[in-house]
């Protein structure tokens, strides 16, 4: 019998050692971890039934040929025939083992063959151990599947193979789930907004001590003379004693709210308090009187905001009815329940699946109570102290009954996980990419009637729903667009020297250039300005007498004045003074930019008041292959600008924006196919612009945020996808389409799918 040891680095490795000695039967005896990665034990399958026909020929009268050991002195080679230490060193001892372990082997053989390959669960490789680390941290947190699957959807390749517990794996987690537990932008400015606040939530969970709490931060910031204290409470002994001591010692005034009096009546009575907190009666989630107090509430003509108070310590199964409960009464009384308040955490002794609910709901999480001192034991939530502080406790044992089932849960259950997993993934493109907020608005149009849109979509650019403010812009050829008989429209450029994916169209501006610069000027705010060619005479003294910084594309046989000689670009390349070498994205693919600049004199001439020649500096990029070293392309600019750390931002800005024709063109074609017949035509431009625009930035981009921003786009489409413009644009057409598929069936909520 042929018994073999293979090592590797790596399952991977040693298996592919196996694979190359026994070939792809080999059947695998054992395997462990070593010293040196992996040891594997295996044999070659047809060395099975050659034992097993030897068996039945001669059972236990043939000799079996004792291999010799190596010597001791000798380096152990990598795979090695292996003798069981513990195997008698007698010839019957041999034979018997042979025997047992071929019987064992065939036992084994039969019972996966009577087994169906569906029940057999396919082994774990090494290489995921770091996702299924994760994913048991996860789960002995007390974070359920749905959470789980969803946070490590995007987990980085360099941390699949890392364990849990190191810091980067721990540090990635906890970035993950903290942009998942929404806290709002600021938790303080919640109590900033005068207006009336009314706690909600089931009895025992702290909603009179914690309307105390809040009523004494108002207090301390608004002044008593501001705030007053209500109390619906008159059926629990005591209650509205304790709050009246609060009251008094807070100096304010508390009032009744009795079931039949209206909001209005007791509004009348409290003019001029800015702050009302109302401590509400508590009720099971079950009670069907909660949609009567909801209602009650809103039942006024101040809107009421409501603060779901949930326990920490509460089991799973209970927070998961409790806010499913409560948000039913609420949406039955027409009115959104998005804001919670988790108390007793000092009582909890995981805070995994508080968390876990207000993921899965979409919850803001505003304050956390961890303690019965007034007001001292009252924080905003900040997600990550939270989800440190979750992942933390560890839980004693490894069943989550409650979770489990709730994951299990089909239909509805997965379309919220969906929705949820969007609305995050919009939020943070809204943040990302400024005018993705008006984008969104301006796809909203294709879904009204076509005679709607045009006039729509002008109010829509004259008042969009964010600043979009433009210190820079990339004007587009004038020319239309190859296969489309429309012009590409100009992009702005943000403070940060993004892109706007709100682009601007060219039939809504003036005619001419300087016409149009002036407007950019003026009504946006553009004082940076990235051409397409070099301008003509006239565009030339325009920007001469602003002194506006720009830079323009120029053609190899431009020519320009070096040396007292009239030259063509290409030919001067070769004095230029390398400067500086730049990682970019050229066609699509990474590259590498060598810059180099020349000091050149050009101008328009052929105007009266136009200098004929001025000093310029002209600036040459070789671009190349990063990995073969091959050149990709040359590249030649002209601008007044001579400083590197003012012209390379923007010379990488004009290059990265020669794709957007080709990305706006394949844009433009997939919406014919996608957005109903009647949307207006400027609508479409507008959006095939603005998604190029988009895709292009985010492949472009190579800081962290951004790279997480693809991983999650691009698994929207399943699969593992390449990081190309083309991959980009289908997701984000794909986020946009689901969007709306959310939206129509109600299933998202308002959790960041609006």
């Amino acid at each position: 019998m042929s018994v073999m040891r293979f090592v590797g680095e790596t399952s991977r490795e040693a298996m592919r050692k196996v694979r190359a000695a026994l070939g792809d039967e080999a059947l695998i005896l054992a395997n462990r971890p070593s010293e040196s990665g992996v040891e594997i034990l295996a044999m070659a399958d047809e060395a099975v039934d050659a034992m097993a026909a030897s068996q039945a020929v001669a059972p236990s009268s043939s000799g079996v040929e004792r291999r010799a050991a190596p010597p001791v002195s000798s380096p152990r080679p990598q795979h090695e025939p292996v003798t069981p230490a513990s195997a008698p060193s007698g010839q019957g001892g041999l034979e018997a083992m042979s025997e047992r372990l071929l019987r064992e082997m065939q036992d084994m053989r039969a019972l996966l063959a009577r087994q169906p390959a569906s029940s057999a669960p396919a082994p774990a490789a090494a290489d995921d151990r770091g996702r299924e680390a994760l994913a048991r941290a996860l789960r002995e947190a007390g974070f359920g599947r749905a959470v789980a699957d969803d946070v490590l959807q995007g987990l980085p390749p360099e941390l699949v193979g890392a364990e849990a517990d190191s810091e980067a794996a721990h540090a990635w987690l906890v970035r993950r789930l903290a942009s998942r537990l929404s806290t709002g932008v600021d938790p303080e400015t919640f109590l900033d907004t005068p207006g009336i606040l009314a706690l909600i939530g089931p009895t025992g969970v702290g909603k009179t001590t914690t309307t105390a709490k809040l009523a004494a931060r108002c207090v301390q910031r608004h002044g008593a003379d501001n705030v007053a204290l209500v109390t619906t409470d008159g059926f629990r002994v005591g209650a509205h004693e304790q709050l009246r001591i609060y009251a008094e010692l807070l100096g304010v005034p508390l009032h009744a709210l009795s079931p039949e009096q209206s909001m209005d009546d007791l509004l009348a009575e409290l003019s001029g308090r800015r702050w009302v907190i109302i401590d509400t009666v508590g009720m099971s989630q079950r009670d069907q009187r909660i949609i009567a107090q909801a209602a009650q509430l809103q039942g006024g003509a101040e809107r009421v905001r409501m603060l779901l108070v949930l326990n920490a310590a509460s089991q799973p199964g209970t927070l998961e009815e409790v806010v499913t409960r409560y948000r039913q009464a609420a949406r039955a009384a027409g009115v959104a329940l998005d804001d919670a308040l988790l108390t007793k955490q000092d009582e909890a002794g995981q805070l995994g699946p508080a968390l876990d609910t207000l993921i899965r709901h979409g919850l803001r999480l505003r304050f956390v109570s961890t303690g019965q001192r007034v007001p001292e034991d009252l924080a905003p939530a900040e997600a990550g102290l939270l989800i440190e502080a979750a992942l933390g406790a560890a839980r004693a044992d490894d069943d989550l009954p409650v979770a489990a089932a709730r994951d299990a849960r089909p239909g509805a259950e997965a379309l919220l996980g969906q929705g949820r997993r969007l609305g995050l993934l919009l939020d943070a493109l809204r943040h990302r990419l400024t005018g993705f907020a008006t984008l969104e608005a301006a796809w909203d149009l294709s879904a009204l009637p076509g005679c709607l849109q045009e006039p729509r979509l002008a109010r829509l650019l004259e008042a969009p729903p964010e600043s979009l403010a433009r210190p820079g812009m990339l004007w587009a050829a004038r020319r239309r667009l190859p296969g489309a008989d429309w012009a590409m429209p100009d992009l702005g450029i943000d403070d940060g020297g993004g892109w706007l994916v709100l682009p601007d169209l060219q039939q809504r501006q003036p005619v001419g250039w300087p016409g149009r610069l002036e407007r950019a000027r003026d009504a946006q705010g553009v004082g940076v300005h990235l051409l397409p060619a070099p301008p003509d005479a006239e565009t030339w003294l325009w920007l001469d007498e602003s002194r506006a910084p720009w830079i323009c594309q120029a053609r190899p046989g431009q020519r320009v004045v070096h040396g007292g000689e009239r030259l063509a670009l290409s030919s001067l390349e070769p004095l230029a003074e390398a400067v500086e070498t730049r990682d970019c994205r050229f066609r699509g693919q990474g590259a590498r930019a060598r810059f180099a600049r020349l000091a050149v004199e050009a101008g328009p001439g052929g105007r009266r008041g136009a200098p004929a020649s001025c000093a310029m500096s002209a600036w040459f990029a070789t671009l190349v292959d990063p990995e073969s070293g091959r050149t990709l392309g040359q590249r030649y600019w002209l601008t007044p600008l001579r400083s590197a750390e003012d012209a390379l931002p923007l010379l990488l800005g004009r290059l990265h924006g020669e794709a957007l024709p080709r990305q706006v063109r394949r844009a433009w074609e997939r919406l014919q196919g996608t957005l109903p017949a009647e949307t207006d035509r400027e609508v479409c431009q507008l959006l095939a612009a603005g998604l190029a625009a988009a895709a292009g930035h985010l492949d472009q981009a190579g800081d962290a945020e951004a790279e997480q921003l693809r991983r999650d786009l691009l698994s929207l489409l399943g699969g593992r996808r390449r990081r190309r413009e083309g991959a980009l644009l289908e997701a984000l057409l794909h986020l946009l389409m689901a969007r709306d598929a959310i939206r129509h069936v109600g299933a998202a909520g308002l959790e960041g799918v609006r």
